[in-house]
């Protein structure tokens, strides 16, 4: 199945003057994202990623993610209007193989980033194979990341029904009684 929404990016043409890019997904791309995301619906889907090349193969992603949706209460499946604005980071490192370099180009000095990424850190640069890269598939993960599980309309409380019949037997109990005959 293909992602609802994609924007691919030649990572390769990125200067380091950095650039920009902008994600609207249309009417249809919103519908497939409801779908995917089990909403009732995708009213607006927005990003825009500002593009940064760190190294010769290191890429910083910056995304501002804005989106409104309607989800189904969990309790009365009313829908709920929820807006999402979210703003992330994802960097890459290029480990595909190395582009070719003019013959009387000199060598390219290496960076070594090994004392800027601590081994505890929490986020590891997401290594990547091609540097053609679908900018909208971050903003796809982050967008069903930030959706709530439990999405409730406002005042709705879960109350679980009163008992009316007893609890079952339990199977145990016939033992128990069996235990105290003897």
């Amino acid at each position: 199945m293909s992602p609802p929404l994609s924007q691919n990016y030649n990572l390769g043409r990125l200067g380091h003057a950095g650039d920009t890019a902008h994600i609207e997904a249309d009417e249809a791309q919103r519908a497939d994202i409801a779908v995917l995301a089990e909403a009732l619906s995708v009213f607006r889907f927005i990003a825009d990623v500002t593009l940064s090349k760190l190294g010769p193969t290191s890429y910083r992603l910056a995304y501002r993610l804005e989106a409104d949706i309607a989800q189904a209460c969990v309790v009365t499946l009313e829908p709920v209007a929820a807006a999402i604005r979210h703003d992330f980071v994802r960097e890459l490192h290029f480990t595909g193989p190395a582009r070719r370099a003019p013959a009387n180009a000199p060598a390219a000095a290496e960076l070594d980033l090994s004392d800027q990424m601590a081994p505890d850190a929490d986020e590891t640069p997401e290594e990547i194979e091609s540097l053609h890269y679908d900018l909208a598939g971050p903003a796809l993960e982050e967008f069903i990341l930030a959706l709530d599980p439990y999405a409730r309309a406002p005042g709705v409380e879960f109350a679980p029904g009163a008992a009316s019949d007893p609890p079952p037997e339990s199977p145990f109990a016939v033992l128990k009684s069996l235990k105290s005959e003897t």
